[in-house]
């Protein structure tokens, strides 16, 4: 029997359990009553999100999500690309690549004149660093990424000539150069560049004498999966990123992400469990204040109680989604717009799940007037949603005037 056909009767059975007639239900879950008809009689498929929310009301524990989830991927593709990447730098070539290039530079710190092996060029080196971190805010990634590939050769060039003492941290800060540009390489639409790109940071990293690096590039592959809809291989992924003998903070982080594994199939017991994991140990970390970059988001505040609003819709629980993600949202550093384009199309979103269909639009309008500015392959998979969404208002005038701009959004690109 197809999905369809099984999942409408299982929901009219548990409605009727709960003792709910089809008006009152419609009402509830903010969704048409002759649509709901439909998919009760089979006439129509459920949608992931609909599904969702009638898992949230009817306390199903994730049975009607299931019903209408696509079949997982083949196992082994969430563990690493099928092939080497076109952006990958081989290990040996980069360590062997030679300083010439930052002789050339002709770089002067405080005057004077530094050489290649001088610890102030690695200062320097660790400032441009945090200044491209800032400017992937607010800049397209393909444009920023030839520069970031760049920058990882140089650095990685570096400590190849470095005195012994200057060696592990250049292939550190080497390292998260090319965890970043395999970010910038996502935020592109280029998963296998991404994953690419992340395995070479953990390589520089264990170089370095950093054997944690490797298991944060778990976390990133587990994100990968997750916007692919590959609940259980983002789960997988992100238990095999919490041993105890790992930092607090990749640790804290390979639990939010394991949240958001689990909310994708509506498993809310052990989604809140994962989340409640993620808070204690970020709560304990102390990385912000070290000298290292931050690993993992550096303009969210409190990434357990973002993720936590994320894993909330997804859950089917809009009202609380919005929520919470209005307060984080308002703790986001204006100048990073790519960051607030992520949760604020999230909350848009919510807010659109919760009948809040004008506020939704509002929010949504301001965002995507920055999009061109930041174009993100991973936050056009909520203006997808955020599209579908709307699309049930269409006698709303607020959504009618917003569809031409979600459509420049999501009109793919022109080389």
């Amino acid at each position: 029997m197809s999905t369809t056909l099984r999942f409408g009767p299982e929901l009219r059975r548990l409605r009727v359990e709960a003792g709910l007639t089809l008006t009152e239900f419609s009402v509830a879950l903010n969704y048409d009553k002759g649509h709901l008809s439909k998919v009760e009689r089979g006439e129509r498929s459920a949608s992931p999100e609909l599904a969702r929310r009638c898992d949230a009301f009817l306390g199903a524990d994730g049975d009607l999500q299931r019903l209408v989830t696509r079949p997982e991927p083949d196992s082994g593709t969430a563990e690493s690309p099928t092939g080497p990447s076109r952006w990958l730098v081989a290990r040996r070539a980069v360590l062997s690549a030679g300083t010439g290039a930052l002789i050339d530079l002709g770089l002067k710190l405080g005057g004077q004149a530094v050489s290649s092996t001088d610890d102030p060029l690695l200062f320097s080196f660790r400032m441009q660093f945090d200044q491209l971190r800032k400017l992937g805010q607010s800049t397209a990634p393909k444009v920023l990424l030839p520069l970031l590939e760049t920058q990882t050769r140089m650095v990685a060039g570096l400590a190849a000539e470095a005195r012994s003492t200057s060696r592990p941290p250049a292939l550190l800060l080497a390292s998260r150069f090319a965890e970043f540009t395999g970010w910038m390489a996502q935020e592109a639409g280029d998963s296998d560049a991404a994953l690419g790109w992340t395995g070479e940071a953990a390589e520089l990293a264990r170089a370095g004498g950093d054997p944690y690096l490797g298991s944060y590039a778990l976390v990133r592959r587990a994100l990968v999966t997750m916007y692919d809809g590959d609940a259980a291989g983002t789960v997988a992924l992100a238990r095999r990123a919490q041993s105890s003998e790992l930092p607090p903070r990749i640790r804290g982080l390979a639990a939010q992400r394991e949240a958001q594994g689990h909310a994708l199939v509506g498993n809310e017991v052990d989604c809140l469990r994962s989340l409640d994991r993620a808070r204690e140990l970020l709560a304990g970390d102390d990385a912000r204040n070290g000298t290292e970059p931050v690993i993992g988001t550096s303009h969210v505040s409190d990434p357990a109680a973002m993720s936590t609003g994320w894993c909330l819709h997804d859950l089917g629980r809009p009202k609380a989604a919005a929520e919470v993600l209005d307060r984080e949202y308002r703790r986001i550093p204006p100048h990073a717009l790519r960051t607030r384009a992520r949760y604020g199309f999230r909350r848009s979103l919510a807010h659109a799940a919760s009948g809040e269909v004008e506020h939704a639009c509002t929010i949504a309008a301001e965002l995507l007037g920055v999009m061109p500015a930041v174009p993100s392959a991973t936050v056009n998979s909520d203006v997808r949603r955020l599209s579908r969404e709307l699309a049930r208002f269409r006698s709303s005038r607020a959504v009618r005037e917003l569809q031409p701009a979600l459509a420049r959004v999501l009109a793919p690109a022109h080389d």
